[in-house]
């Protein structure tokens, strides 16, 4: 589903997140959000799941309500079991058939091997499967990711990634990262943040150089 913000702005107590933020992103785009830290990513991505309001909620013009949210301190619980944890999750969240649900995630994330063992056995790579995992329980049409690679090994990484770009095919994906191969390699597009305002919102194949680019954004 596209996503369609006009004039957003987001005030936290005396400072301003979010400054007049107009965004349009397309059905089925891989987006990279991009910034600083402080720039606000993590703000936009809370109110794009409907966890925070903006300051003036008719700025939200089109968005789902069909999402699935996975922030960057992944919080599980690592005295479960993986299946216990997502079966959990599911009845919670009042999925019908949550054994066949769970059955068909663990496939999709590729947790077969991992399904017999506590959470905290696991290494960051799977955990972020498990992660992903949940967010995708209810099948939303816009999954969010917040920083999802950070501290994963190269092969994990390389996992992880094409886990993703699996995913997008079939629903809208927002990935905030501050890898540039990263968003060379999953991304249909850019939009990138600095000091609460939109610099650049870009499809990826018309950036000849995105690190020069973000350099010049985040001045």
């Amino acid at each position: 589903m596209a996503i369609h913000i006009e004039h957003l702005n987001k005030t936290i107590g005396k400072q301003k997140v979010l400054d007049d933020i107009t965004l349009r992103i397309e059905d089925g785009e891989i987006v990279g959000l991009l910034g600083p830290n402080g720039a606000g990513k993590s703000t936009l991505m809370k109110i794009l799941v409907g966890l925070w309001n903006p300051d003036n909620m008719e700025s939200l013009k089109q968005t789902t309500q069909s999402n699935g949210y996975l922030p960057e301190q992944n919080p599980l619980y690592n005295e479960m079991y993986v299946q216990e944890y997502l079966l959990l999750m599911a009845k919670l969240n009042g999925i019908p058939s949550p054994k066949l649900v769970v059955q068909k995630l663990i496939h999709q994330v590729g947790l077969e091997q991992e399904v017999t063992k506590k959470i905290g056995e696991l290494s960051k790579g799977y955990k972020q499967r498990v992660g992903i995992a949940q967010a995708l329980m209810a099948n939303p049409e816009l999954l969010v990711l917040d920083e999802p690679t950070t501290g994963l090994d190269p092969n994990q990484l390389k996992e992880i990634r094409s886990l993703i770009r699996e995913i997008g095919k079939e629903r809208t994906v927002i990935l905030s990262t501050h890898i540039m191969q990263e968003v060379r390699e999953m991304c249909d597009r850019v939009v990138l943040l600095n000091k609460g305002q939109l610099k650049v919102n870009q499809k990826v194949s018309q950036i000849d150089d995105l690190e020069g680019l973000f350099r010049q954004a985040t001045i």
